[in-house]
C-alpha cells in the first residue's frame, strides 16, 4: 500500500510541475517522469501489459517526438527565480534530474519484479497479449496506420514552421 502511495504521489506531483514549469523540456521531461509513475501503478494492478505500453509508446515514442519538436521549434525559456522555486533539483542542472528519474526507474523496477511470481505474468495474460496484437493487426490496422500518419504529418508540420528562412 505504501508503494501504491508512493507512485501517486510522484505521478501527481509530476503532473502538476508539468503545468508549473515555464521551460518546455523540462515539463517534457516532467511528464515522462509522470508516465513512469503511471507504468508503476498499472504494474501493481497486476497489468504489466499496459504498464510496458505506457512506457514503450507514450515515455519512450510519443514524448520523445515532443522533445525533438519542442528543441526544434526553440521555444522560448525564460529565467527567473520562480522556476527555481518550484523546482529545486533543477537548481542542479540536468545530471541532477537525470540521475532522480534513474533512481525513481530503479525503484519501480523493483517493485515491478519483486511482485512476486504468482501475480507477475500469470500464463492468461500471454494469450491476451497475443489477442491484443492480433486484433490490433488484423481488424484496427487502419487505424493503426492512420495514426503513424498522422503524427509524420504533425512532425512534419512541425518542422515547416519551424524553418527559418535564409537571408
Amino acid at each position: 500500500m505504501i508503494s501504491f502511495y508512493v507512485l501517486a504521489t510522484i505521478a501527481v506531483l509530476a503532473s502538476l510541475l508539468v503545468i508549473a514549469q515555464r521551460n518546455p523540456i523540462h515539463s517534457v521531461l516532467l511528464l515522462i517522469a509522470s508516465f513512469g509513475a503511471l507504468s508503476g501503478l498499472y504494474v501493481m494492478l497486476d497489468a504489466p501489459f499496459v504498464a510496458v505500453i505506457q512506457i514503450i509508446i507514450y515515455a519512450g515514442a510519443i514524448m520523445v517526438l515532443f522533445l525533438f519538436v519542442v528543441m526544434l521549434l526553440n521555444a522560448p525559456h525564460e529565467e527567473t527565480e520562480h522556476d527555481l522555486r518550484v523546482h529545486p533539483l533543477m537548481r542542479r542542472g540536468p545530471m541532477g534530474f537525470g540521475v532522480v528519474l534513474a533512481l525513481v526507474l530503479i525503484a519501480e523496477l523493483g517493485l515491478g519484479l519483486g511482485a512476486g511470481s504468482d501475480s507477475a505474468f500469470p500464463g492468461r495474460s500471454v494469450s491476451s497479449v497475443e489477442a491484443i496484437g492480433r486484433s490490433l493487426f488484423t481488424e484496427y490496422a487502419f487505424a493503426f496506420e492512420v495514426t503513424s500518419l498522422l503524427i509524420l504529418v504533425a512532425m512534419v508540420g512541425a518542422v515547416v514552421l519551424a524553418r527559418r528562412e535564409p537571408r
